[in-house]
């Protein structure tokens, strides 16, 4: 099972689509490792800067929609290159969140309200998420604040993630 936790990269923006996240010029690619440099370098976001601001993140927290676009695996594969294994959002395009479950990543999806409080509180801050997958609950905390939130995902959806994605999953029991 990969390590669901980490300091989060905020991405305040709805509609956060595939080609933002990897451009398809890049999708030619035979290794997923040429994507790693590639990762939201089309995303058009006051203030952020791919090369200053990936490093080091491990965990997404963004608004609504995330992964709409082009129904392509590349997107995930580019967010798990860059030890990016959980992305949290008000909603995402679902073929995009099943590439997440079946690449055996963590798509929290949240309230809208529980995700604009995240950013009224956390957003500004350094923050760090972690995720307990069995018990449904995801961590924030900063030097000063922590709080912990429910959230809720399929219980074949949880086997996936444990068992580190779709092809670990058939290996296993096909």
């Amino acid at each position: 099972m990969k390590e669901f936790k980490g300091n989060v990269l905020f991405l305040d923006r709805s509609d956060i689509n595939t080609d933002e996240i990897i451009p398809a010029k890049y999708l030619t690619e035979i290794e997923k490792s040429a994507m790693k440099p590639h990762l939201l370098e089309d995303l058009k976001l006051e203030g952020f800067d791919p090369k200053a601001d990936i490093d080091q993140k491990a965990v997404v927290i963004t608004r609504e929609n995330f992964g709409c676009g082009s129904s392509r695996e590349h997107a995930p594969w580019a967010l798990e290159e860059n030890s990016i294994n959980v992305v949290i959002a008000a909603s995402f395009a679902r073929i995009f969140r099943q590439n997440m479950y079946n690449c055996g990543m963590l798509a929290i999806e949240l309230p809208r309200d529980t995700i604009n409080a995240i950013f009224d509180t956390f957003g500004k801050s350094n923050a760090q998420v972690e995720v307990d997958v069995d018990a449904s609950m995801l961590t924030i905390l900063t030097k000063d604040k922590t709080e912990k939130i429910e959230f809720q995902i399929s219980e074949f959806d949880k086997t996936l993630i444990k068992t580190g994605g779709w092809v670990e999953y058939a290996d296993k029991n096909y």
